[in-house]
Order: structure tokens, then C-alpha cells, then sequence
């Protein structure tokens, strides 16, 4: 079922998690769709409460590891810091990162997180993981030449055919993930709108699987 739109207010961390608990009082599994990528912080606040030892398969350019941008500990390039400061998951895989700086790469240390470079990837590797799942797919994972509706282009990433098969060879109990990062102002001719469509099909069709597979 949708849902419908989260309405944000004044205070959009606050009503994000609260919004996302009800949903989770009431289903196992969830797809959300952002938003920037600053949506996913609150979303496993609230999934914590419910699956207290998740794994996180990130999908994304950016390590959005930065303690702080611009001023803001809980901007778009944040997120992941804030999850793994509070404990939130218990493990952190980045798939697709091309622009990592010193500052990331420490956080990434300093956190544990297990980080794929767009340089390193293969293929051949597929994705087997304990325990709950939830898979954030930043669109700009993707090369801006499948994926121009985004707000920051880094060209060098996955084709659509990749991230689809990342998603349909995933091995693990996918509770939740979230599609992030649209936008449709940088959109040509629908190409990133007609993606992100796919890719929530794909997304939905592999929850359903989960649900059928961990009952």
C-alpha cells in the first residue's frame, strides 16, 4: 500500500522518524522515496527501534560520511555519519564511491565502514549479508549518462544494468531501502524519472521476495 506523502513542518528529522515508526507498527517492510539523501538518517532511527542489529548496503558517488557540510550535521552529505555515530547499524557497505576525501576516508575508518570505490568494483562481487537488511540507493550512484536528474553529477559510475543486478543478486532479508536524490529539474527527456520507476520496481519486487523468504 502508499502511504502517501510525509508532510515536514518545522521539524523534518522529528517527523520523518515518527512518520516512518507508525508505518513500521504496522508492516515489516518498507520503500521510501526521497528527498535528499538527508531523509535516510531518520528513517533508521525509526527502523532501529525494530531491527536493532541491520546491515546497510549504500549505494552512492558520495561516502556522505562528513561530520559536518556546511554548517550542518544532518545535511545530504551527513547521514551515514549520524547512523553510525548512533549505533544504527551494525554494518556499512559503500558501493560506488568516487569522491572520497581525507576527511571521509578517516570517517569511514573511524566507523568501520567497508568502502568499494567505483575504481575497485567488479562484476563478479555480489552481496551476502546477515541478519536484517536495508539498501539506500543514491541515484547518483549511477553515471550521469543513465542518471542526468541528479543535483551533483560525478560521471564514472554504474551503468542502470549493474545496479539492477546489485538488487536482484542481493542475498539477505531486505526489510527496507530507499530510492534518494532525484531531480527533476537536471532530468533530459525523463531518462533519470523513467530509471528511478524501474528501479523502485526492482526495489519493491525484492522486498516482496524477502517477505516470502523470512517469514
Amino acid at each position: 500500500m502508499d502511504a502517501g506523502d510525509i508532510g515536514l513542518g518545522d521539524d523534518p528529522q522529528a517527523i520523518i522518524e515518527a512518520a516512518v515508526r507508525e508505518q513500521l507498527a504496522r508492516h515489516d517492510r518498507l520503500l521510501l522515496l526521497g528527498g535528499d539523501h538527508s531523509v535516510t538518517f531518520p528513517i533508521l532511527q525509526a527502523f532501529h527501534q525494530k531491527y536493532n542489529k541491520l546491515s546497510i548496503l549504500h549505494l552512492d558517488a558520495h561516502a556522505d560520511l562528513y561530520d559536518s557540510f556546511e554548517g550542518n550535521k544532518y545535511s545530504h552529505a551527513c547521514p551515514f555519519a549520524r547512523i553510525m555515530e548512533a549505533g544504527l547499524a551494525t554494518r556499512l557497505i559503500q558501493v560506488g564511491i568516487r569522491t572520497l576525501t581525507t576527511h571521509q576516508r578517516e570517517q569511514a575508518q573511524r566507523f568501520g565502514v567497508d568502502v568499494i570505490e567505483m575504481k575497485d568494483w567488479s562484476d563478479s562481487i555480489m552481496f551476502q549479508l546477515d541478519g536484517p537488511v536495508y539498501l539506500s540507493l543514491d541515484l547518483d550512484a549511477l553515471d550521469p549518462a543513465f542518471a542526468p536528474g541528479v543535483s551533483h553529477h560525478e560521471p564514472g559510475g554504474f551503468t542502470s544494468r549493474q545496479v539492477i543486478s546489485i538488487i536482484q543478486n542481493l542475498k539477505g532479508n531486505l526489510v527496507g531501502a530507499d530510492l534518494v536524490e532525484f531531480n527533476p529539474t537536471r532530468d533530459v527527456a525523463g531518462i533519470t524519472a523513467m530509471l528511478a520507476a524501474k528501479l523502485f520496481k526492482e526495489l519493491l519486487a525484492r522486498l516482496i521476495q524477502s517477505q516470502i523468504n523470512f517469514r
